[in-house]
């Protein structure tokens, strides 16, 4: 370790002798400057002002890019919903152009999410030990942006799964980094809201689909091109225009903020210590692991997470097929999902609030859930021609789904107790919504089209 590095180290890690394993194995060095809190700040007195006003600083730091990057991380992720059906009138879309059946396009959809599961432990154990926030999200964030562009490109289907598995690769670690990074910023009480405010951004990211899907799709044959792929092209472009963005101005953590004294940054960091959900520390030890990967609790979280999932996932790669069912149009289709997921950041944003102004996330997570349950249970049993009930029934469907999400990313950093297995439990989380993601891709048939 260099000496700047044992500096910073030194600033914020307070040696503490029961954080030695019984075995006295010799810990490894750190490799990045991360915050490494240990013990308690006994004599730490909040100034309730002063922590208003460092919140609202680390909040107009963080929540801008950070959301809209998730948004453009949604917007990627989903696009190839909307190219399922994008210009189909004419043999456009992206399952005619290829030669891809209905059965093909939910096989390249599920083997995002099979990289999307598999590669979030391994994405947040990176950033905790060898790359800062900002430099690996950033990276990420360059990754799928550049393999979204070059879905313009393609012309088999061989080629759309090879893609779409690497956009998972790349965006897998970026939403449970993003929730391992709030617990270095926030205590407990104030990350639900702040993980809502940028998870919302994906029920946005539904709506600026639907809408650049209508837009581009009036492009359809312009210089050569499908309107799927005026799609990518646009949609991959905007991403790779935030990356410079991203790395300027996402903070790592308060000991590098440049914008904070350095008794801010003390200040910031007893708070964590006495508010942060428990004591930190550089490493976990194997009891650590094991019990955040299979304690009843945290299996409850990751199941709870998982079955969230499968609706949302729903919701994602099928709503413009769903839509288009009903008698709509291609471009229409596309339109028309607007409003529903515009209901769905709405409410997200207000669920969000009231979970964290109440303090009761298990409530706010049943009663969405109930909602969008009733949702898809009417689109279900409706009739095929009801047309105006199963639509009204997808606000439904977007207000249960996106809504529940958040409150649940954010309470399992609630109940883990210790910093030095954050990591794994929100890549974990993450990883069950992946695999909640892939149930749902399977679960939707080509025949259902006309009755939802």
């Amino acid at each position: 370790m260099d000496s700047k590095h044992e500096d910073i180290h030194a600033q914020h890690v307070e040696r503490d002798g029961s954080d030695v394993e019984a075995n006295n194995e010799k810990s490894e060095p750190d490799l990045i400057d991360e915050p490494t809190i240990t013990g308690h700040a006994t004599n730490f007195v909040e100034d309730k002002e002063r922590s208003r006003r460092l919140r609202w600083k680390v909040d107009l730091k963080f929540l801008p890019i950070c959301g809209f990057v998730y948004l453009l991380n949604y917007l990627d992720r989903g696009n190839i919903g909307a190219a399922r059906i994008l210009n189909s009138e004419t043999g456009d879309d992206i399952l005619q152009t290829t030669n891809t059946t209905p059965n093909g396009y939910a096989v390249a959809v599920s083997l995002f999410s099979v990289a999307y599961a598999v590669f979030e432990i391994p994405s947040n154990w990176i950033m905790k030990r060898y790359v800062r926030p900002s430099l690996w999200l950033g990276f990420l964030l360059f990754g799928w942006g550049a393999l979204t562009v070059g879905f313009t490109g393609i012309q088999t289907y061989g080629q759309i799964v090879g893609l779409r598995f690497l956009i998972g690769v790349f965006e897998a670690g970026f939403f449970p980094g993003i929730i391992y990074f709030t617990t270095f910023w926030y205590p407990v009480e104030e990350r639900s809201l702040r993980i809502a405010l940028v998870g919302s951004s994906a029920s946005a990211a539904g709506a600026f689909n639907g809408a650049i899907a209508y837009g581009v799709g009036q492009l359809n044959g312009t210089a050569g091109l499908e309107g799927f792929r005026w799609l990518f092209l646009v949609e991959g472009i905007i991403t790779l225009a935030c990356v410079p963005i991203f790395f300027w101005f996402v903070p790592d953590y308060p000991a590098r903020a440049r914008w904070l004294s350095e008794d801010d940054k003390r200040y910031m960091e007893d708070r964590i210590k006495v508010h942060g959900g428990g004591y930190t520390k550089a490493h976990a030890s194997r009891h650590e692991v094991l019990t955040t990967c299979f304690h009843p609790r945290m299996m409850a979280h990751f199941f709870a997470y998982l079955c969230d999932m499968i609706p949302l996932g729903s919701m994602t790669f099928f709503a413009p097929t769903i839509v288009n069912g009903l008698g709509y149009d291609s471009l229409q289709a596309n339109l028309m999902t607007v409003p529903p997921w515009i209901f769905g950041y709405i409410v997200c944003l207000f669920l969000a609030w009231s979970a964290d102004t109440r303090n009761a996330r298990g409530f706010h997570v049943a009663a969405s859930s109930v909602v969008g349950f009733i949702g898809w249970l009417v689109q279900a049993v409706a009739p095929a021609d009801a047309y105006k009930l199963r639509y009204g029934m997808l606000f439904l469907c977007a207000a249960g789904a996106f809504p529940s999400a958040n409150p649940l990313s954010a309470w399992v950093t609630c109940n883990v107790p210790s910093i030095a297995t954050m990591f794994i439990a929100t890549a974990i989380n993450n990883s069950f919504a992946g695999v909640g993601s892939l149930i749902s891709q399977w679960i939707w048939r080509e025949s259902e089209k006309e009755t939802g």
